[in-house]
């Protein structure tokens, strides 16, 4: 029996506007672009499909083996992660974030592992009430209908209740949001 395919969705649309003058995926994090990082994460776990939906062009240029979904017109989260589920033909769908630079290919592995054909799996993160499910994720086909109804910047927070919880690795959970952002060690 063959593994399901897989799509990999980088998610990389978003307006920055934390982060000040210039695209924060563009920016040097430890010696290559913020967006770079994590565009080989993903390309590490061997997915059938590489999926990048972006804003800036110039960000393009960073991702051969990408397909580009340029999302011009997306104001929110779930726009963009619409437009790369629109785009996927896969059983199932690892959805990754342009700005978390520090999440390695072996949690993305582990994501697409736990994840079945009716239940999605997420990163857990840590949260004064318990562990919270957020992206990373890997949500499969039966869920990509209803990821693609979602409004707003909550993202497919809701469709991940009940999603089976990895743990991210220390460090891991790391974002680039405001230029100092970028001063924190790769690993912590």
């Amino acid at each position: 029996m063959t593994a399901p395919e897989v799509a990999g969705i980088l998610l990389a649309a978003g307006h920055g506007r934390r982060f000040g003058a210039g695209n924060k995926l563009l920016a040097d994090w430890h010696g290559a672009p913020v967006v770079v990082h994590a565009a080989d994460a993903l390309r590490r776990i061997g997915a059938a499909q590489l999926i990048a939906v972006l804003r800036d062009r110039r960000v393009a240029a960073l991702l051969p083996g990408f397909r580009i979904v340029m999302a011009d017109s997306a104001e929110s989260m779930s726009d963009s992660l619409r437009l790369g589920l629109a785009a996927a033909c896969a059983d199932k769908a690892l959805v990754v974030l342009g700005d978390m630079p520090a999440v390695p290919s072996a949690h993305l592995a582990a994501l697409i592992r736990a994840c079945t054909p009716d239940l999605a799996a997420a990163s857990a993160y840590v949260a004064p009430d318990g562990p919270r499910a957020g992206v990373p994720a890997c949500l499969p086909r039966a869920m990509f209908a209803a990821a693609a109804e979602i409004q707003g910047d909550r993202g497919a927070r809701h469709l991940l209740t009940g999603a089976r919880l990895i743990p991210l690795p220390p460090g891991a959970a790391h974002d680039i949001d405001r230029p100092e952002d970028l001063a924190r060690p790769h690993g912590h």
